[in-house]
């Protein structure tokens, strides 16, 4: 697992560049993302794969618990959907 702070140490590592700079640049990259799905687009990285919103409508469920049957609310879902590229790179041996 790699972390968001181990993310922009090794971006300050390879550009080079001051570590709070860094830091605004993954930040303002992660929030565009999340901005972008919110607003219903998607998000389109070539070779690495792509990050869109899935709506759900409401249904009609039950809890485990007591047996009950309940209605579950509508809901949204940030999805990924990982390129060719990136499943090829994953499955290389």
């Amino acid at each position: 697992m790699m972390l968001k702070s181990q993310l922009e140490d090794k971006l300050t590592t390879i550009f080079k560049i001051e570590q709070e700079l860094c830091q605004k640049v993954v930040f303002s990259i992660v929030e565009s993302i999340s901005t972008a799905i919110n607003e219903n687009d998607r998000v389109e990285i070539r070779g690495f794969g792509s990050f869109f919103k899935k709506n759900y409508s409401s249904y009609k469920g039950r809890n485990p618990k007591t047996g009950e049957s309940v209605m579950v609310p509508e809901k949204s879902l940030p999805l990924f959907r990982p390129s060719k590229d990136l499943i090829s790179k994953l499955n290389k041996f």
